[in-house]
């Protein structure tokens, strides 16, 4: 340790970090499922019920730049338990909907309040671990988001069967907020357990917080940056939004295709939390695989995964075997996207500009988020237009590109560095 580095350990970001995140991605896991089926009792169609799910995902988009000037403002703290409030009151809008456009405009509360709370433990972890330990605690993160989808749709599972109603399920959500709100009052604030934020120069020169300073350059300088290096936004950026994309559209068109065949509402969520600890699972591998044989052993083998899951999943609608091709076909997508977990996060690290790295990796996570924003429309389009078999098949088709683009484009822009131990 060298002297400037403060003290840390894993156990205080644990109590600090990710017990609160943990119980927040619980409550969201648990809700993503059912969002079709509640918008379907309310009497929304098929495609309107997809596009109400896609609001989790547009809302996130439409937070991620109030919720960096927020955070930069308030503290991380503070935005965390703000975040937690705001979801409590998206689920309340939604348990009280009488119609499925109130429930919309919940839903769209719930991932703004996301967007808050998701980036507040972020700039925690960037501004207070110290950088040797920083990878893995963002690795860590990252699997204790992924632990709380996949223990979310089993305890709604559990809940619906219980209580027979799909409305209970919001209340786990309301449950694990106020569990995140009790826990970040209970703990101490970051700056008494780690010390001050560090201080860096911004542009001017002046002295900001590091959190501040990032917020300020994704601010303002996300289009200038874009036009910096519009050459690798358009090639690599591009194959990311659809790695963004197909990984949305998964978690959008399964709950929608249970819905068209007719499983119930318990069966779905129980088949999407199993599928949830497949691709949990898979989050400490697709790391080995990443730093032991290079980007593309993960990026391209997810993304043929992905779109050959889906390309799959098009022609078994109307087979008799329906429901046990759909059970498979959820495994086979959750492997493939668990080998690939942490790939756009570790791309956009190795892409950036050394110097000044946060105005790139704004535009970086604005390309990946506009992805997933958009495919649950398009879905919903398309299911709208055609059909949901074919609104399938074109995400698998769309998996295959991006296949194609990260394959080429890898090892021009992050070529295979190699091993040092």
């Amino acid at each position: 340790m060298t002297s400037d580095e403060r003290p840390f350990s894993f156990r205080s970001v644990a109590l600090a970090a990710f017990l609160p995140t943990l119980l927040f991605s619980i409550g969201e896991g648990a809700i993503i499922p059912i969002i079709p089926i509640a918008a379907g009792n309310l009497g929304a169609t098929l495609a309107m019920a997809g596009f109400i799910a896609s609001m989790v995902m547009l809302g996130e988009l439409a937070g991620d730049i109030p919720s960096g000037w927020l955070v930069s403002r308030i503290g991380e703290r503070r935005s965390m338990i703000g975040g937690a409030a705001v979801a409590i009151l998206g689920v309340v809008v939604c348990l009280l909907a009488p119609n499925y456009w109130v429930l919309m405009a919940g839903i769209f509360v719930v991932g703004v309040a996301t967007a808050v709370f998701a980036l507040a433990r972020h700039a925690f972890m960037t501004t207070y671990v110290p950088p040797r330990y920083r990878a893995r605690a963002l690795s860590t993160l990252g699997g204790v988001f992924r632990c709380g989808w996949f223990v979310g749709p089993l305890i709604a599972s559990l809940v619906i069967a219980l209580t027979g109603s799909t409305q209970s399920v919001f209340w786990i959500f309301i449950v694990s907020c106020l569990g995140s709100v009790v826990m970040l009052v209970a703990l101490p604030d970051p700056e008494t357990m780690f010390g001050p934020s560090p201080r860096v120069a911004d542009a001017a020169g002046e002295l900001v917080t590091a959190g501040e300073e990032d917020a300020e350059e994704r601010t303002h300088g996300l289009f200038r940056t874009i036009w910096s290096f519009r050459a690798v936004l358009a090639r690599m950026g591009s194959g990311v939004a659809l790695v963004s994309a197909v990984r949305s559209a998964r978690t959008v068109l399964m709950p929608l295709w249970a819905v068209s065949i007719g499983l119930s509402e318990s069966n779905t969520a129980l088949i999407i939390g199993i599928a949830g600890a497949v691709d949990f699972a898979l989050f400490y591998a697709s790391g080995q695989i990443m730093d032991r044989f290079g980007r593309m052993w993960s990026a391209i083998p997810s993304m043929l995964g992905l779109g050959a899951g889906f390309a799959v999943l098009a022609f078994t609608h109307d087979l008799d075997a329906k429901v046990t091709w759909y059970i498979v076909v959820s495994i086979a997508l959750s492997v493939a996207n668990g080998i690939g977990s942490g790939i756009i996060m570790t791309l956009g690290a190795d892409l950036a500009p050394k110097e000044r790295p946060a105005a790139f990796l704004g535009a970086w996570r604005f390309a990946g988020d506009a992805g997933q924003a958009v495919a649950p429309l398009f879905v919903s389009l398309l299911t709208a237009v055609v059909s949901i078999s074919f609104a399938s098949g074109i995400m698998g088709l769309l998996g295959f590109v991006g296949a194609g683009m990260l394959a080429r484009y890898i090892p021009r822009y992050v070529p295979r560095r190699p091993r040092t131990a």
